[in-house]
């Protein structure tokens, strides 16, 4: 920004003159002026200028609105510039004008100049819009009293008054002097007294500072401040509270002096008259400033009074107008001519201008609208320039470009260092983005839409960058201009060289600036890439390109060496051919001013493998280059040979190792085929290629191939055998060949061998080393790894026959490279056989024979893995043992010994399922290990030999699947009955003992269990028992096996079925009711498979647990209990027990005997009657003598049971049978105890009460009840 005046961009701000803060004055009286007084006051002063300078300091970039002041310390009498000039004593006539005005014939500007620099230093130095002065208060030296006792000194007070009198007159005086000047200029004047703390206490200091206000005339608001010197704290809270106070009057001033400078546009552009000039005496008149000039004047003093405000947005609007009226101006010829003063004075503003405006926009983050002024700028001025006679062609073009792109960047870079940041561009969400596409097709638009549709992309020039891109444009502009420079200083003629301009633009030095440029567009463009998180980019590093190019026109080739060093790594990584050629064209241009052999020959090698350029017409150039470096110098040092590592350039022999086999076994030949092959566009066929080593092991002498003029020597495919190599064995002495060591372009050279290995271990080729030979010149170039071509892998071939020519693409997994193989031992020869009696049963050790046998030559240690996977079953178990050791998954080391060849070892396995059948899986992994080996490769390890011991091992896999089932079926039945017992009563006391066993509440469940022989093998059951486990709701009463279970203990067969029943008494409490009662017993048998030969297997065990009960739930039941038997005429006692085992219902029971004439007894008792109400959980007992009168199967008379509590009526639409049934009563199902029996379920559905009494109802109650009567 250096080259345009700094007072037209600087961002301006209003302006403050403070006076009175300069070196201390002569104390008011020497007698009591105390000189600790004089440094206090001397310190606030101090104070004072550091805080008010330090508030707002000259910047171009300064986007802080706070209220703060540009402070200018002045003299206390410093007089204001002129407002206007007096005219000639000739030219009375003619009205006033500023000095400044193109109007006044002193003026720089007369009589067409448009804004001077001068015009904006006024206002920022010479003419301020507040003046603060600074003002000792006088203080009259107090008396000192010789003691507190002592009374004022009337006189003394009396002088006192008089002397503060006389100075407040005096400062009155000179303030009001101040203010005369101020108001002429309609500038605030504000006066701060400086006095001590004492006087701050005094109480005639506020009838003094009244009398100081009303004498000099100052205004009643923020005029006048009183300070005493205090701390550096509080003198930053004065200084702000000074500044805000008096911002509002600066403000107005620069208001008042837009309003005057808008009163002057208007009246100019409704006149649009021309002022009358002056006559010059020696000359005629001066042509005046045209209308268009007066607006930008007008224009441009608005936006910087604004710009004073702090009124961005309204300045940005005034600069934009005075832009676009200097345009205009620029527009035509007339009004400013091209090369003129003016025009160049205009072209400056114009610059300066676009520097205001892209501010302003970055101030309010307005990225987009900044650049896009900045390229709107340089098209229009681009434009004029081409009609001006200074287009393209011209230095003066270029120089002016570099000008507006670095003052750009200089801007920008300013603003990051404050507030300004760079907005990165992200690309928009692909979703987001085809949305909005498939909505473009409907006609119907909202400015929404087509506002997302437009940011759908993003034109490059609209998108901010940071500084250092324009820092690079500027840096390629200056290029230009030195060209253009260059061009004009060889082509053009001597008048034109002997021009100002081109006597200027010869002192210029391009270089110097280009590096500068682009020196600090790579710093920043590094910074930016730091800050994103990213690598060095592909533009930085062509930066740092150009800087070397910079630095090599420049002469400093070692700093170009440096730069070249850097750039060439990355660009050889990412295989930038087209990069790398003119790199290296001028890294060797430098190392050839440097003397540099060494590097020369290592740039020329590198250039060879890229080949000429597209436009090259001499292919042999490089080539011939690099041999006359060989035969004119001679190296720096000629001990050892020069090596160039060219593996991580472009290769100049394409490098390919092909095995043909991916892996063999010991002491079988692998092939392989090296192929070393030149592109046809490289041109190698003169370089004295002297021989090729072929490194199979870094510590190992390798092939030499010797060149050796050998026909044919124009075959463009050459094959070399080498032989066959024992890897292991590689002696330390080379072995030697020929061959014809020329490549022409397009050829190749095969060289073939074959290697074997007695141990296991990876074959490849370490390395092949070129070596150039010629004069005092040896340069070797080593090659260890197949080699990249423009980045790309080289498709590997095979050659098959060299006559004719013929390859063969090899194709690979990729986990198998082409470029070695593996030489593995051969596997072990192992015979593994599994015996097993399928299937396994549940609950049995399930035997398992595995039988290895050694097929092998060599004896094998064997071990086994036994690897158990989870069960798909759900709930079942599963353990495999071994060696009365037993695991639930895996078993590790099962031991088979050391066999020697031929010789078999068996062992078993032992796998155990319980719960649920299902299948069984076992894989199993047979390990052999061959110790001999081992010892073998132990004691033969060489300094050549892998570190890690090797070992013979082999593995052989096999996977067993066991079916699992049932040995046993079991069914169960489970019938229940009810109880005959008597409900205790409430004082039963035996209620209340530990064994107590209340039955009555429940019954007796016959459960009949039936077992089935289900597996394919039979089994020999060793013995059945019935462990009880009683409940708290049910025991075991008695069970058949406890009396005889030899039945059970014999040999099952596939089919055979065997039974078993037992009593189980139930309890349950109201609290359980409707629970299942668990099974308080488990079955227990053991058995045996039953084998081959009359033989058995382990014993097993199966346990089935007793089935859950589930009792039927009664409600009201009537229970008659009658004897099987009775003898003629002898009677028998009959009971009936009616219960009520309903939870909530209690029971009005009407017991009634009805008798029939086929009825073989008679009954004394209760005819029909009434038992008292049955409260629920309640029972009733009745009893009867009943005499047979006949013999046989006698009948019982019918005994009929009703429950009148029943709901009287019945409801309406109700069947004529319900309304009978609700009348006479419910009947209650009458059970004869020697039958009764029930299921869980019965086939009517659950025994309630209501299923009874449908049951009774139908009829089904009244069956015959007979009893065998016996003579």
């Amino acid at each position: 920004m250096n080259s345009y005046p700094p007072d037209l961009l600087v961002q301006l701000s209003p302006v403050m003159f403070v006076a009175g803060l300069g070196p201390p004055q002569t104390p008011p009286t020497a007698q009591s002026s105390a000189p600790r007084a004089q440094d206090s006051f001397a310190v606030l002063g101090n104070r004072l200028k550091d805080a008010l300078l330090l508030q707002r300091t000259p910047a171009i970039w300064q986007p802080d609105k706070s209220q703060t002041f540009q402070v200018v310390l002045v003299d206390p009498d410093v007089r204001f510039p002129p407002r206007k000039v007096p005219p000639a004593e000739d030219q009375q006539f003619l009205p006033t004008h500023s000095p400044l005005s193109p109007l006044t014939p002193s003026s720089p500007l007369y009589p067409d100049g448009l804004i001077a620099p001068i015009w904006i230093r006024k206002h920022t130095t010479l003419v301020p819009s507040v003046f603060v002065l600074f003002k000792r208060l006088y203080e009259f030296p107090r008396a000192t009293p010789t003691s507190p006792l002592d009374a004022l000194d009337p006189e003394h007070e009396r002088d006192r008054e008089a002397e503060e009198k006389r100075r407040d007159t005096e400062l009155s005086a000179e303030i009001s002097q101040r203010k005369k000047a101020t108001n002429e200029r309609a500038i605030k004047l504000t006066v701060v007294l400086m006095a001590s703390r004492r006087l701050l206490d005094d109480p005639t200091l506020d009838a003094r500072l009244t009398f100081i206000r009303r004498q000099s005339g100052l205004d009643p608001r923020a005029a006048l401040f009183v300070l005493s010197p205090v701390s550096q704290t509080e003198i930053g809270d004065f200084v702000r509270s000074l500044q805000e106070a008096l911002w509002e009057p600066a403000v107005e001033y620069y208001t008042n002096h837009s309003k005057r400078v808008r009163r002057k546009r208007n009246r100019h552009s409704q006149v649009n008259a021309t002022y009358p000039l002056p006559t010059s005496p020696s000359g005629p008149m001066a042509r005046p400033l045209r209308p268009e000039g007066w607006t930008v004047r007008y224009e441009y003093k608005m936006a910087c009074f604004a710009e004073f405000r702090g009124e961005d947005e309204v300045a940005l609007k005034h600069y934009h107008d005075a832009y676009a009226n200097l345009q205009i101006m620029f527009g035509s010829t007339a009004i400013l001519p091209p090369r003129t003063k003016r025009w160049a004075e205009g072209k400056v503003l114009a610059d300066c201008l676009s520097v205001k405006i892209c501010k302003l926009y970055l101030y309010n983050n307005e990225h987009s609208l900044a650049l896009s002024h900045h390229s709107m700028h340089i098209r229009k001025f681009a434009d004029l320039s081409r009609g001006w006679g200074i287009g393209e062609e011209t230095f003066e073009f270029w120089s002016w470009l570099a000008r507006q792109h670095r003052v750009f960047a200089e801007l920008l870079e300013q603003g990051t260092r404050s507030t300004l940041t760079i907005p990165t561009y992200l690309p928009s969400s692909t979703s987001a983005a085809s949305t909005i596409v498939a909505q473009a097709t409907d006609s119907q638009r909202s400015v929404v839409e087509l506002e997302s549709l437009r940011t759908l992309g993003l034109n490059p020039t609209q998108a901010l960058q940071h500084p250092g891109f324009y820092y690079f444009m500027a840096a390629r502009c200056v290029e230009n201009r030195r060209a253009r420079f260059l061009d004009a200083l060889e082509n053009e003629g001597p008048n034109s060289v002997s021009s100002p301009g081109f006597a200027n633009e010869n002192k210029v030095d391009h270089l110097t600036i280009i590096l500068e440029l682009y020196t600090r567009s790579y710093e920043l463009f590094k910074k930016y890439s730091t800050h994103s998180g990213a690598n060095l980019g592909r533009q930085t590093l062509w930066i740092a390109y150009r800087i070397a190019r910079t630095y090599h026109d420049s002469g400093k080739f070692d700093m170009a060496v440096k730069f070249f060093e850097r750039i060439a790594k990355t660009y050889r990584r990412e295989s930038w051919d087209v990069m790398l050629r003119p790199l290296l064209k001028t890294w060797y241009a430098c190392a050839q001013q440097l003397g540099d052999m060494e590097l020369s020959v290592q740039l020329l090698l590198e250039m060879l493998a890229y080949g000429p350029a597209a436009d090259d017409e001499d292919f042999d150039a490089i080539q011939e280059d690099l041999l006359a470096v060989f035969r004119s110098t001679v190296p720096s040092s000629s001990d050892a040979p020069l090596v160039v590592d060219l593996n991580d350039a472009e290769p100049l022999l394409d490098y390919s190792v092909v095995f043909w086999s991916p892996e063999v076994m010991i002491d079988e030949r692998a092939v392989y085929q090296i192929t070393l092959s030149a592109p046809s566009s490289v041109h190698i066929s003169s370089l004295p290629f002297a021989s090729v080593a072929v490194h199979l092991k870094d510590d190992a002498a390798p092939f030499i191939i010797r060149h050796a003029d050998v026909e044919p020597h124009n075959e463009p495919i050459q094959q070399v055998r080498l032989g066959h190599v024992e890897y292991s064995e590689v002696s330390e002495e080379s072995s030697e060949l020929q061959a014809n060591l020329r490549w022409l372009p397009g050829g190749c050279i095969v060289f073939t061998g074959t290697l074997s290995s007695k141990q296991p271990t990876t074959l490849s080729i370490a390395k092949v080393v070129l070596t150039l030979k010629e004069g005092n010149w040896s340069v070797e170039l080593p090659i260890i790894s197949p080699t990249l071509r423009a980045g790309r892998m080289q498709v590997p071939k095979w050659l098959a026959s060299t006559n004719p020519a013929k390859f063969i693409p090899v194709r690979r997994d990729s986990q198998l490279p082409l470029s070695s193989t593996v030489v593995r031992l051969r596997p072990h020869a192992i015979h593994v056989s599994l015996s097993h009696l399928s299937p396994a049963y549940i609950g049995e050790e399930f035997p398992i024979q595995i039988e290895v046998t050694n097929m092998d030559r060599k004896e094998l240690d064997v071990i086994a893995d036994a690897l158990l996977q989870p069960t798909e079953v759900e709930g079942a178990t599963t353990s495999i043992s071994y060696d009365k050791n037993t695991w639930s998954n895996l078993i590790k080391g099962v031991q088979f010994g050391k066999l020697a060849p031929g010789v078999s070892a068996v062992r078993t396995l032992y796998l155990c399922g319980s719960v649920a059948a299902g299948d069984r899986v076992i894989d199993l992994s047979i390990q052999s290990h061959n110790t001999a080996y081992s010892l073998a490769s132990a004691n033969s390890q060489t300094p050549h030999s892998p570190s890690l011991t090797l070992t013979d091992t082999g593995e052989t896999l096999r996977t067993l699947v066991v079916p699992t089932v049932d040995p046993i079926a079991v069914d169960f039945s489970v019938n229940y009955r009810r109880s005959s017992c008597a409900q205790p009563g409430l004082g039963d006391l035996t209620t209340y003992d530990a064994d107590y066993w209340d039955e009555s509440a429940g019954g007796i469940a016959v459960v009949r269990t039936t077992w089935t022989c289900t597996g394919p093998h039979g089994i020999k059951v060793e013995s059945a028992k019935l462990s009880r486990g009683d409940g708290m709701f049910a025991r075991v009463t008695n069970c058949l096996l406890d009396i005889d279970a030899s039945d059970l203990l014999t040999e099952w067969l596939p089919g055979d079925q065997f039974s078993d029943e037992a009593c189980i008494s139930f309890a349950p409490d109201d609290n359980s009711a409707g629970v299942p009662i668990a099974g308080p017993g488990v079955y227990e048998i053991s058995w045996r498979r039953i084998l081959a030969g009359n033989e058995y297997g382990p014993l097993s065990k199966s346990i089935f647990q007793l089935p859950q009960l589930q009792p039927p739930e009664d409600g009201l039941v009537a229970l008659l209990d009658v004897p099987t038997s009775a003898k003629l005429h002898v009677p028998v006692p009959i009971r009936l027990v009616v219960r009520n085992r309903r939870p909530t219902r209690s029971a009005n029971i009407v017991v009634q005997v009805e008798f029939d004439a086929t009825d073989g007894f008679i009954l004394a008792g209760l005819r029909a009657g009434r038992i008292p109400i049955l409260l629920p959980g309640n029972e009733e007992v009745l009893t009867w003598n009943a005499v047979p009168i006949e013999c046989g199967y006698a009948r019982l008379p019918r005994i009929k049971v009703t429950d009148r509590r029943q709901h009287v009526g019945s409801q309406p639409g109700s069947a004529p049978e319900a309304h009978t049934t609700a009348t006479e009563g419910e009947y209650v199902h009458v059970i004869d105890m020697r039958s009764d029996e029930q299921s869980a379920a019965n086939a009517d559905g659950p025994q309630t009460s209501t299923n009874l009494a449908k049951r009774a109802n139908d009829g089904r109650s009244i069956a015959a009840i007979t009893i065998l009567v016996l003579p």
